[in-house]
């Protein structure tokens, strides 16, 4: 399939998307690397979409993996979410899933609430059966927040877009919970872990986000 990727420089977008501030500026505290070499890096990694993010072919291969490896916690981040509710939905050998920040949430039939909107893009909830959806409410399942997310609309691209997938996030787990699920999500901040962006896991106090979810892994029997 052809495809056509525009020579649109996009930099300062990601900059301010991820929450690591409104380029050049860095958010105050935050604790993204602010050294010229990691900046560099992370702007090696806002390569262009080469093709169609078809989730459902990568679930598949997800699926065939853990029929590979047994019985696992999957981690997920960002856009991979909506791919690791799928595979909880598809695979028994899922016994827990961990999601940092991901974009989309599947409510069941007959109760997915409106699209969310925002100044900079607005998100639709994205639908499960009823059926697929209850295999989500039998496994432990943490959702983890950063930092510098408005809870009101904002003019900050960042800080909005994040806003509305917090939300999203929160009501879907009221909705799983609703069903007899175990899901938590966790607002690194209120939790007294700070200055976080959409990148947990490379951000200076990745260590303290690693703990905590070690911490999570062991209460739930999952660190064996």
């Amino acid at each position: 399939m052809d495809a056509e990727i525009k020579a649109t420089p996009d930099d300062q977008f990601w900059f301010a998307q991820f929450r690591i501030g409104t380029y050049p500026n860095f958010n105050q505290g935050v604790a993204f690397p602010q050294d010229a070499q990691s900046l560099n890096q992370f702007f090696r990694q806002m390569t262009p979409n080469t093709g169609v993010f078809d989730a459902e072919i990568i679930s598949d291969s997800l699926d065939q993996l853990f029929n590979r490896i047994g019985n696992s916690v999957l981690v997920t981040h960002s856009q991979g979410g909506i791919v690791g509710w799928l595979v909880g939905m598809q695979s028994d050998k899922v016994k827990g899933i961990v999601a940092y920040e991901p974009g989309n949430f599947p409510f069941p039939e007959g109760e997915v609430p409106p699209i969310i909107t925002s100044k900079f893009g607005d998100i639709k909830p994205a639908v499960a059966s009823k059926a697929d959806f209850e295999k989500l409410t039998k496994m432990p399942i943490v959702i983890y927040f950063g930092d510098f997310i408005s809870d009101k609309p904002s003019d900050n691209q960042g800080e909005d877009q994040w806003r509305i997938r917090l939300s999203l996030d929160k009501q879907w787990a009221d909705v799983v919970n609703k069903h007899g699920g175990k899901v938590e999500v966790i607002e690194l901040p209120k939790v007294g872990i700070r200055g976080n962006t959409h990148f947990p896991m490379s951000d200076m106090n990745n260590l303290q986000v690693a703990e905590h979810l070690a911490e999570w892994l062991k209460e739930k029997g999952l660190d064996k």
